[in-house]
């Protein structure tokens, strides 16, 4: 699982991310037209800059973009608990305490550590653009760097109705075990913005782990799914656009995107994008693949990426090929390791 974070300020966001979540592996970079995002770019292309950054503890990455040429658009209230869409992106440490201690000792939009529904310490961050990230503890660790950060594990997504939305969260990603599903007012969320209200939060996980090239650098993850139970939330893009500041999607790496799409339709939930249609592969410089994306009931986006292949070394255009090998198998970890050669300090 990857996060897409929308920001006004590209490089601004990459350094916060380096500094909080040591996010400091760049996987590619691109600055060009995003062409087969029309449906929520206002039909016509967009110039963008993206890059997609991560951890090699273990976790998702962060894709981060921000418009090139089109100013971007904030959301113009304060997106509460519940609000219609990814409200919190959910981060990885295997150590809570130290970890609080590291980010308290230099950041200060930060909440005491609270213990969540399960009885487990956690604790939240709000970013300079008011996105919110709860860290969550979780002791894989995939390559030790001696920190006390991870990647992406999950995602809060505020929805209008559990039941509907769980054909997409649970029979198409295959989150299909519910670690809870609790209503009232959270003790977690106090201090949060619309913490005092009532929800009800099911929290998911996966009974079988993901496959894939880049499945056990991700390791496990979960997905909760808020509904408010005292008011009407607000849709978190409504009038806005694909790539506006916030979590603009959630992604997952897929291998089969042919018999996916099928899978999806039959559920009633079709392909509103394909990157392929017409081409043989979608090409981003570095990389390749073929990208696709579904709404849930409530029109969050989630991306499908089947990729073709990834630099390994960028400086000596060394890449990753997906193709050659069982797709099904983790790439070995050694493999992996020499993405140190793309470590950044952001600028």
């Amino acid at each position: 699982m990857q996060i897409g974070v929308g920001t006004e300020d590209f490089r601004a966001t990459e350094r916060w991310l380096y500094d909080m979540f040591q996010a400091n592996i760049k996987i590619l970079e691109d600055d060009t037209v995003a062409e087969r995002m029309l449906p929520y770019t206002g039909n016509a292309p967009q110039k963008r800059h993206a890059a997609i950054n991560c951890n090699l503890q273990g976790g998702g990455g962060f894709e981060i973009w921000q418009y090139s040429e089109r100013k971007p658009e904030p959301v113009a209230f304060d997106i509460q608990i519940g609000d219609l869409g990814i409200f919190t992106a959910k981060v990885k440490s295997h150590n809570i305490t130290a970890f609080h201690e590291e980010l308290s000792a230099k950041y200060s939009d930060i909440t005491p550590i609270v213990m969540d529904p399960r009885g487990i310490p956690t604790f939240y961050i709000h970013d300079p653009a008011g996105n919110c990230y709860q860290v969550v503890e979780d002791n894989y660790i995939f390559i030790d760097e001696n920190r006390f950060s991870g990647g992406v594990v999950g995602a809060m997504m505020g929805v209008t109705d559990v039941e509907r939305s769980l054909v997409v969260y649970r029979d198409i990603l295959g989150y299909d075990t519910i670690v809870y599903d609790k209503s009232g007012v959270f003790s977690d969320w106090q201090g949060l913005r619309g913490g005092s209200q009532n929800y009800r939060r099911v929290l998911l996980s996966r009974s079988k782990p993901f496959q894939g090239p880049f499945s056990e650098l991700y390791g496990n993850s979960t997905i909760e799914l808020v509904q408010a139970l005292d008011r009407t939330p607000r849709k978190i893009y409504e009038g806005r656009y694909w790539g506006d500041p916030g979590f603009i999607q959630l992604c997952f790496d897929v291998i089969n995107m042919r018999e996916l799409e099928q899978h999806c339709s039959e559920l009633g939930f079709p392909f509103t994008v394909d990157s392929n249609q017409g081409v043989e592969k979608f090409d981003m410089g570095q990389a390749a693949g073929h990208f696709t994306y579904i709404e849930d009931p409530d029109g969050t986006l989630i991306e499908f990426v089947e990729t073709y292949y990834i630099p390994l070394i960028s400086r000596l255009n060394i890449k990753l090929d997906c193709l050659k090998r069982d797709r099904t198998k983790s790439f070995p970890r050694f493999l992996f390791k020499l993405l140190k050669f793309n470590r950044v300090k952001p600028r």
